[in-house]
C-alpha cells in the first residue's frame, strides 16, 4: 500500500499497520513521519523500541530476525526500526527483508519501520521492496522543490501562528525567505522556529514584516549541482547567480559544474538536429533519454533556439572546458568560476520565457 505523504496524519487516527517503510532524501520529512508513526505507536502500547543500521555487505541480519520474532522482555508491544543509508540490504539483507513483511502480517505486537534513502527505480520494482509494499504501508517522502518552497514556509509559519503581510508584500518576503534555505529544508524548519522565538504569535497579530524575517533569518542554503540544470533551463538568471556563488563557496569542483551544463547544451543540439532531420520531439527526447523535469523544460526552450545559437553555445561550452583546465581563452575571464557564470547565464538568455524576434520556430 503507497501512502502519500499528506495522507499521514489521518492514516494513523484510523489505525497502525504493522509494517512501515519510509524512503526519500529529504532527511526533515522522514524523520517528522517517523516521529508520527512513535507518536501513534506509543498511544497504543508500544513502549519498547530497538534500531538497527544495516551498513556494509556483512550485516548480520539474524539479529533483527530474531527480535522481529521474539517477544519483548518489558513490553508487550515494541518497535523495530531498520536503517539502510545505502538502499541496498543486499542479498541477505533482501531474503531478511522479505521474511519480514511476511511476518509482520496479522502481527499486533511488533511494527516495523524501514527506512530507506531515494531510492532508483530497478530497486523500487526489486522482490524486497515490493513485498515491503505488497505487505505494509510505503510513502515516498519526496524534496520540496524550489517553486513549492515559499508555500511550505507559509504553511509552517501557520503552524506556529504566524504569518506574512498580504498581498505583494507578503509573496516578496516568502520569495526572499526561500531564497536564503533553498536546498536546506532542515534549517529552514530551525530559521521558520527561531521566527517563533523571536516575534510570538501575539505580537503584532502574528505577521511577519519583510524587515524582521531579513534580520532574523540567516543565509543557509545549499545548492545541488544537478538543480543548477533545471534552474539554468528555467532561464532563472538571478537565482542561477546565486546557485553558482554557493556551489563555489561550498567548495564544488568547477569540473563538475561544467560538466553539468555542457551536457545540457549538448543534449539541446543533439535533439534539435533529430528534429530538424524530421523526428517528432517526444521521439527525439525519448532517443536521448531526457525525462521528468528536464523532458518539460526542453519541450518549452528548444522551439526558441536556432541551430545557429545552439552551435555558438556548444563553441562556449568547449573554451570554458579549457578554462576550468587552467587554460586562457581570448575575450574570456581568466577565472573558472567567472567563465561559468558567463556560459550559465548565456544558455539562461536562450532559455528565458520571452519571445525573441528572429528566432527559427
Amino acid at each position: 500500500m503507497q501512502l502519500n505523504p499528506n495522507q499521514l496524519a489521518n492514516h494513523l487516527q484510523r489505525g497502525l499497520k504493522s509494517l512501515y517503510t519510509l524512503h526519500g532524501d529529504e532527511p526533515l520529512l522522514q524523520q517528522e513521519a517517523l516521529d508520527a508513526i512513535r507518536a501513534a505507536a506509543r498511544s497504543q502500547g508500544f513502549t519498547e523500541r530497538s534500531a538497527h543500521t544495516v551498513a556494509g555487505a556483512h550485516f548480520d541480519w539474524s539479529e533483527v530476525l530474531a527480535a522481529g520474532g521474539s517477544m519483548s522482555l518489558f513490553a508487550d508491544k515494541q518497535i523495530i526500526e531498520i536503517r539502510i543509508p545505502s538502499g541496498k540490504p543486499g542479498k541477505d539483507g533482501s531474503v531478511a527483508l522479505q521474511q519480514i513483511a511476511e511476518q509482520a502480517v496479522g502481527n499486533d505486537s511488533t511494527l516495523t519501520v524501514v527506512l530507506l534513502p531515494r531510492l532508483d527505480k530497478p530497486t523500487r520494482t526489486g522482490a524486497w521492496f515490493l513485498a515491503l509494499e505488497q505487505h505494509g504501508v510505503s510513502m515516498e517522502v519526496q524534496t520540496i522543490e524550489r517553486n513549492a518552497l515559499p508555500q511550505w514556509i507559509a504553511q509552517r509559519l501557520a503552524v506556529q501562528g504566524q504569518q506574512v503581510e498580504p498581498g505583494e508584500a507578503g509573496q516578496r518576503t516568502l520569495q526572499f525567505f526561500a531564497d536564503l534555505v533553498e536546498g536546506n529544508l532542515l534549517a529552514a524548519h530551525q530559521e521558520i522556529q527561531k521566527l517563533g522565538l523571536l516575534f510570538p504569535p501575539g505580537s503584532n497579530d502574528g505577521v511577519l514584516t519583510f524587515e524582521q524575517v531579513e534580520s532574523a533569518v540567516l543565509n543557509v542554503a545549499r545548492y545541488d549541482v544537478f538543480k543548477l540544470s533545471e534552474a539554468v533551463l528555467s532561464g532563472q538568471a538571478l537565482r542561477v547567480q546565486r546557485m553558482l556563488d554557493g556551489l563555489q563557496a561550498e567548495g564544488e569542483a568547477e569540473v563538475l559544474v561544467h560538466y553539468t551544463l555542457a551536457e545540457d547544451i549538448r543534449a539541446l543540439k543533439r535533439v534539435k538536429d533529430a528534429i530538424v532531420a524530421g523526428r517528432p520531439l517526444p521521439m527525439a527526447l525519448r532517443e536521448q533519454r531526457i525525462w521528468g523535469v528536464r523532458e518539460r523544460l526542453f519541450e518549452r526552450v528548444l522551439p526558441k533556439m536556432s541551430d545557429q545559437e545552439l552551435g555558438k553555445l556548444l563553441q562556449s561550452a568547449h573554451l570554458v572546458d579549457g578554462i576550468v583546465k587552467g587554460l586562457k581563452q581570448p575575450d574570456w575571464p581568466v577565472s573558472g568560476w567567472q567563465a561559468l557564470h558567463r556560459l550559465a547565464l548565456q544558455v539562461c538568455a536562450l532559455c528565458s520565457t520571452s519571445s525573441r524576434p528572429g528566432v527559427t520556430r
